[in-house]
């Protein structure tokens, strides 16, 4: 038997955190989206059908940006209409005007723009300063707000940024507060290259709160490159963010950031919760078997320790 068939980990609440925590899985978008290999259209609908299977209520489907720049997801307009029938929510990014006439198209009613913390980030990724950046994305908010449909902002490089360094929090503040004032919904605190700390994570939550951004309007969204994202999510679910994001298997980093490595991994955030008391509604056995048949698509093991501890894959 493993550990989870032997009722471990055993729950032992913590005083201040929160009762439940809303996993927004990115597997299907962020975790594949780094990948060598085309994955077909067809393993990517039921990668996000069994991902649906487990519990998870939000799932990250796919982008809508143009082919060129993230080749993995040029499949965008075939993969929606191949899950949309599920009863989660599908957000899906996108990175103009344009991007939102596609996903509309389609019906999508959850969007996220993509802005960054820094300069240096904000050209190599949109190809604008941080300023020009917002300005792109006023429209696409507005426009998608009139349509009733519901806007996420994800901020990269909240942490550090590998051209520029440490980053200051009331920079991060600046663009956090643009992106809310605009009308964004949510917004996802990007630790981009994983260099984030615990004290970091309470001191920019802390700033933001002090700036009038609530900690429930807040996600989180690690990647463990320093090993840092378990403990930085406890850190932000201190001071009240119920939203964390997380991939499947660890799958994902991102191509315009050389450094980052995977994502958080969604089976060993929910270990984590589950021994903390926190409901997730996420089934963990059925989250494992997922991320082995994806891994077995991919053709590597899951980096993520959970699943390689329950499935007794080679460590």
């Amino acid at each position: 038997m493993n550990a989870s068939e032997l009722g471990l980990p055993m729950a032992v609440p913590a005083e201040g955190l929160p009762a439940r925590v809303r996993i927004h899985e990115v597997g299907a978008r962020d975790g594949l989206q780094n990948e060598k290999a085309t994955v077909p259209t067809a393993v990517k609908a039921e990668f996000v059908r069994r991902l649906a299977g487990t519990g998870l209520t939000t799932i990250e489907a796919t982008s809508f940006v143009h082919p060129k720049w993230v080749p993995q997801l040029a499949d965008a307009e075939e993969l929606y209409p191949a899950v949309s029938d599920l009863p989660v929510e599908l957000p899906v990014l996108v990175p103009n005007e344009r991007g939102l006439d596609r996903a509309l198209a389609l019906g999508a009613r959850r969007v996220a723009v993509f802005a960054s913390a820094t300069e240096s980030f904000a050209k190599a990724n949109l190809n604008r300063t941080v300023d020009e950046a917002l300005a792109m994305f006023e429209p696409v908010v507005a426009r998608a707000k009139e349509q009733g449909v519901h806007v996420r902002g994800y901020l990269s490089m909240c942490f550090g940024d590998p051209w520029e360094g440490a980053v200051p929090v009331p920079q991060v503040v600046r663009v956090c507060r643009a992106l809310l004032d605009m009308g964004c919904d949510e917004l996802s605190l990007g630790d981009t290259i994983g260099v984030a700390t615990p004290g970091h994570v309470t001191a920019l939550v802390a700033a933001l709160t002090e700036a009038g951004v609530p900690a429930p309007a807040l996600g989180v969204h690690f990647h463990d490159t320093y090993g840092q994202a378990l403990s930085n999510t406890l850190a932000a679910l201190q001071q009240g963010v119920a939203t964390v994001d997380a991939s499947a298997g660890g799958l994902g980093g991102c191509p315009y950031a050389k450094s980052a490595t995977g994502n958080l991994a969604t089976e060993d955030l929910v270990w984590m919760l589950r021994g903390l008391g926190i409901d997730t509604g996420v089934d963990l056995g059925r989250l494992v078997a997922t991320s082995v048949w994806m891994a077995a698509h991919l053709g590597r093991p899951s980096p993520s320790r959970t699943v390689r501890a329950l499935s007794h894959q080679e460590q």
